[in-house]
């Protein structure tokens, strides 16, 4: 029954961090275009660093302690192929978080780091490593 309880713990962080991926870097698309200096600069700042800290940042702890849990107590056998590239992907999540990491203290500084352009692209990553964790965890490919 633990198990279970943890399962869900993990699923609704997952579901938290994923939301924070997907608009933060919305956010800076919006701040990059926006005149330094502006009225809604501010604004920008501030709705990215509580994005970041109150939302992110734990949900991402969460998911990924809840998910070490999950393996540690048997729910997937280190000798399977796809729990390695589940495994490898959410490496990549953690380094494409570690970017927005990156970027927003770049923006608190008054810089821009990137085009909006760049921006709109960088959005679709954490799109493309959700979809291909889901296909490795329900697939489970090479095993």
């Amino acid at each position: 029954m633990i198990y279970l309880w943890l399962k869900v713990v993990h699923i609704l962080a997952v579901t938290a961090w994923m939301a924070g991926l997907f608009y933060l870097p919305r956010l800076f698309v919006y701040h990059s275009a926006d005149a330094p200096g502006s009225d809604t600069e501010g604004i920008f700042k501030i709705m990215e660093r509580r994005l970041l800290k109150a939302i992110m940042r734990p949900a991402a702890v969460v998911a990924l302690a809840s998910g070490a849990g999950l393996v540690a107590m048997g729910g997937a056998s280190l000798s399977e192929p796809w729990l390695w590239i589940k495994l490898v992907l959410v490496l990549a999540m953690t380094g494409f978080h570690g970017s927005l990491e990156f970027f927003v203290r770049q923006f608190a500084w008054g810089l821009r780091p990137a085009s909006s352009r760049f921006f709109r692209l960088w959005n679709e990553v954490p799109s493309l490593l959700l979809v291909l964790i889901v296909i490795a965890v329900v697939i489970r490919p090479f095993s």
